[in-house]
């Protein structure tokens, strides 16, 4: 991962793919902010929707899917209801059968130059369903277009996650 220096210094225009969430009463907890375990939830949320809208995923069903092997979230300050969330994604590592992804968390109406909230760091290992374990030829082409996509910045997507969730 990044030094924290660089972590904070990220904007919206290092992420390509990015939703929005619309935060809600229940995700503040008693500290009148987002509660660390909904970051975690949005983090793996947006992940899954590019997933499924670029790399073939289909949860129930697809061959192979991912093991979270590794999160990590530092936080640079908070947001809480009823602000907007904007989720940014990009991928930073591409491996045989690991992809480690880099989600940026940003206050919608902040502004462009608005200070990111939040970067988290998810590791996902692809596996074969049936043996729950990587392929030996690495993962799905699809799945790695989907990726490879993403990380050379040719997939871009700005739409509501609220919607989805």
């Amino acid at each position: 991962m990044a030094t924290k220096k660089e972590l904070q210094a990220r904007t919206r225009d290092d992420y390509p793919y990015m939703l929005d969430y619309r935060t809600r009463w229940a995700d503040n907890d008693m500290y009148d902010h987002m509660n660390n375990s909904v970051y975690n939830y949005l983090f793996d949320s947006v992940i899954n929707a590019f997933l499924i809208e670029h790399c073939g995923l289909h949860p129930p069903s697809s061959p192979w899917h991912p093991l979270m092997a590794h999160t990590a979230v530092h936080y640079f300050s908070a947001i809480e209801y009823p602000k907007v969330a904007e989720l940014g994604l990009r991928i930073s590592k591409l491996g045989n059968s690991a992809v480690t992804y880099e989600v940026g968390l940003f206050e919608k109406g902040g502004g462009k130059d608005s200070k990111v909230k939040a970067v988290g760091e998810f590791v996902h290992v692809w596996v074969e369903r049936r043996t729950q374990r990587p392929s030996p030829q690495g993962m799905d082409p699809g799945l790695r277009a989907g990726l490879e996509g993403l990380r050379d910045g040719k997939i871009s997507n700005k739409k509501s996650l609220a919607a989805k969730l």
